[in-house]
């Protein structure tokens, strides 16, 4: 292996420098950094309002910032949005399924549109990625929220993009088919892709994450490893026993008690 093979590798595949949006006098982005390595699962954790789909919608070159810079996969979004493009998957906070169709279906007409060699079989293998075999000749009208979420984000890997983004991708979701959902992204990082995922639910960071990142009134407020950011806080002593901080715990001091409390409120919903 080369230096330069090892520098492209060690690369981050998102970088994001100084990003601002403003809708009028509205300041929705206000200097926002950070970094995506590659093959890490990186969570946006932020109550609703907090910026989180802006900063995804300007990833994906769907909406352009202000001012700042964001590249994907080495490519700059606002100067190279068609090689961005190329490069990542977008799954929104509603799944983008045909209920007519059925899983199986649904999954060959993406494969044929993004012009996939071997449509069919690309369907089977990720119906069997995605636990969806039994349910392949089902419409998707049949199917529960767990499995069309879980049908959405594997038509998301269709033809191999680096780099998907899911946007609070168990909103709306039950308990059950919320660790569905999470099953499936840990499917995604353990293949090598990398994942941006945004979510108002502390759990979600916790459990899937490895970097989280608090996005506050526009602007990161901390960037870390769950192990670092409860280093944020020290430890409790309930009965003379040290208790570990927890994300929310960490979440609540940094962002206060309005912003923390709609976002706990959702977690527990």
């Amino acid at each position: 292996m080369t230096m330069s093979d090892t520098s492209t590798r060690q690369a981050p595949v998102i970088q994001v420098q100084n990003l601002t949006k403003a809708y009028g006098k509205l300041e929705v982005l206000r200097g926002v950094d950070f970094e995506v390595a590659r093959g890490s699962i990186f969570a946006l954790l932020g109550s609703n309002g907090a910026g989180k789909t802006t900063i995804v919608n300007i990833l994906s070159t769907l909406l352009r910032a202000d001012s700042g810079t964001a590249g994907v996969n080495g490519f700059d979004v606002a100067r190279r949005p068609a090689d961005v493009r190329k490069s990542i998957s977008l799954t929104g906070q509603f799944a983008a399924v045909d209920e007519i169709l059925s899983g199986r279906e649904n999954l060959v007409l993406v494969a044929r549109l993004r012009h996939v060699a071997k449509p069919a079989s690309v369907a089977d293998d990720l119906l069997e990625r995605f636990s969806l075999t039994e349910a392949a000749g089902r419409k998707v009208a049949t199917y529960s929220g767990g499995m069309r979420r879980r049908l959405d984000i594997a038509m998301s890997l269709i033809g191999n993009p680096p780099v998907i983004f899911l946007d609070e991708p168990t909103t709306g979701l039950d308990p059950q088919a919320r660790i569905e959902v999470w099953n499936a992204v840990r499917t995604l990082s353990a293949g090598g892709t990398t994942v941006l995922l945004t979510t108002q639910y502390l759990d979600e960071a916790e459990q899937l994450a490895d970097r989280i990142a608090i996005l506050h009134e526009g602007r990161i407020i901390v960037n870390g490893t769950l192990a670092e950011l409860k280093k944020l806080l020290p430890p409790a002593k309930v009965e003379y026993v040290e208790k570990q901080p927890s994300l929310e715990d960490v979440f609540l001091a940094l962002v206060g008690d309005s912003a923390a409390g709609a976002t706990r409120q959702e977690t527990r919903a």
